[in-house]
């Protein structure tokens, strides 16, 4: 009976591996399979010279959710490249660096319950960058609103009315404000929300889910992306999104010109737009 058992659950594994694949198949084919012209012309223009051109104009930045997995990241990449001459994280709590290259980053803690208080923190930036978030298991519903909905749009707001005219916003796959899920229905609507701002120039990242080695424990995630490594690998941008992609992809695109006010980058975009000055193209 237990080697039968065994057996059995082997073949319920498989039947689900061979499932998420086919899913895993179909989305990846599905999903945006033009990147679009605005990312092809793109593919021609050296990334590096436009990088060196970016730090000339002495542009200033702001951070929040810089204590998450790809906020965190992101820092370390704004740090190490200099690609702003003013680097503000915005958060809750103080972090603590070792490495002295983050001794100039400055820190406005912030209660995000009474954020009209703290409305100098958002002043005299040129590019803002949210990776605020959370999740309902940890949050509750009532929380996952507050924190992906009411503090990331009044940061948005705060942000516009201190200047900002670049405003980057990490959402998630599936956003779309008539959602019948709760995440995907929140993330869309704060898209919208902050679309009615009007900032010069609003980028909207969708990565599917992030793989990464989280240091908060989240144990359905990290079996989630355990289970889902496979799919990684076959087709990287048909469910997830490594963090360092995401991240390449704000940095590269923040850089780069365009005529356009709303930029919305699924999966498929957001590696494009990653490997932009790594390959050629063809």
């Amino acid at each position: 009976m237990k080697v039968a058992g065994v057996s059995g659950c082997n073949a319920v594994v498989l039947l689900l591996s061979a499932v998420v694949l086919s899913v895993a198949y179909v989305l990846y084919r599905l999903e945006n399979p033009d990147p679009g012209a605005v990312l092809t012309y793109r593919m021609s223009q050296d990334i590096n010279n436009l990088q060196e051109m970016y730090k000339t104009l002495n542009k200033s930045c702001f951070i929040l959710g810089a204590s998450g997995e790809t906020g965190k990241l992101l820092l370390r990449e704004i740090v190490q490249s200099q690609l702003f001459s003013k680097v503000t994280l915005i958060g809750r709590r103080k972090l603590t660096f070792e490495d002295e290259a983050y001794e100039n980053v400055i820190q406005e803690i912030v209660d995000f319950e009474k954020l009209d208080e703290y409305a100098s923190a958002f002043q005299n930036h040129d590019v803002g960058f949210c990776c605020l978030g959370t999740t309902r298991a940890k949050a509750g519903v009532e929380g996952f609103i507050r924190v992906d909905y009411d503090y990331v749009l009044k940061s948005a707001q705060l942000a516009k009315a201190g200047g900002c005219t670049h405003f980057n916003l990490e959402s998630s796959k599936g956003a779309d404000k008539d959602s019948s899920m709760l995440y995907s229905k929140i993330k869309g609507q704060v898209e919208a929300a902050i679309e009615e701002l009007n900032f010069d120039r609003y980028s909207i990242f969708r990565p599917g889910v992030l793989m990464c080695d989280r240091q908060e424990s989240r144990p359905m995630e990290w079996m989630a992306r355990k289970f889902l490594a496979p799919v990684a690998y076959m087709f990287p941008t048909a469910i997830t999104t490594p963090v360092s992609v995401v991240v390449k992809a704000m940095m590269k695109n923040v850089v780069l010109s365009s005529d356009k006010k709303i930029e919305l980058f699924h999966n498929k975009d957001i590696d494009v737009l990653s490997k932009l000055g790594e390959t050629k193209d063809k």
